[in-house]
């Protein structure tokens, strides 16, 4: 009796192992995977996601910026056509620092409302180096959009218009102060 469950153990034990090693070694892959591309919440879908081995060798601040400019540039499309309304921050109206305040605001970025005071958030960025979601200025600070890409910008112009997406070319050109990068 003792020999037969002996030999029962030992064919359990055996039997185990056939399973345990495989599993194992599949843990171990998976650990390796994830330490090599670790996974990262986005706050904005609310899904894990790989960051990707650029990101992770810079950091994902990086990428957070480059993420949130896309997205207020999407999210600020759905204004367009809005009144502009002097003093507005709302969607029944729009001033030009109310709008990228309203804009920014929805993804936590909480801007003044003032294009004098948001030309001293966030950090300086050149020109040439623009991306989308960053803030320009124009006319002395006095007006403020935000570049969507390709050279055009979106924003608030004045009484009597709507928001809509102008030209860094022309009247802008000649009255273009900086940018600055706020997300």
């Amino acid at each position: 009796m003792r020999s037969q469950l002996r030999l029962a153990l030992l064919v359990v034990a055996f039997a185990v192992s056939f399973v345990v090693a495989p599993v194992q070694a599949v843990a171990a892959r998976s650990k390796a995977t994830l330490s090599a591309r670790p996974l990262r919440l986005d706050v904005f879908t609310t899904a894990l996601v790989f960051v990707h081995e650029h990101e992770a060798a810079k950091g994902t601040h990086a990428a957070r910026v480059r993420t949130v400019g896309l997205r207020a540039v999407r999210f600020a499309r759905l204004l367009i056509g809005i009144p502009y309304v002097y003093g507005g921050s709302s969607p029944s109206g729009f001033d030009c620092s109310g709008f990228v305040r309203f804009v920014y605001a929805h993804f936590g970025v909480d801007l003044p409302h003032s294009s004098y005071a948001d030309f001293n958030v966030g950090r300086h960025v050149a020109r040439r180096s623009l991306k989308p979601g960053d803030l320009v200025f124009f006319d002395g600070l006095g007006h403020v959009g935000m570049y969507v890409g390709s050279g055009r910008f979106i924003h608030a112009p004045h009484s009597g218009t709507r928001v809509e997406i102008d030209s860094l070319t022309g009247w802008y050109a000649g009255r273009f102060d900086g940018a600055r990068r706020v997300a």
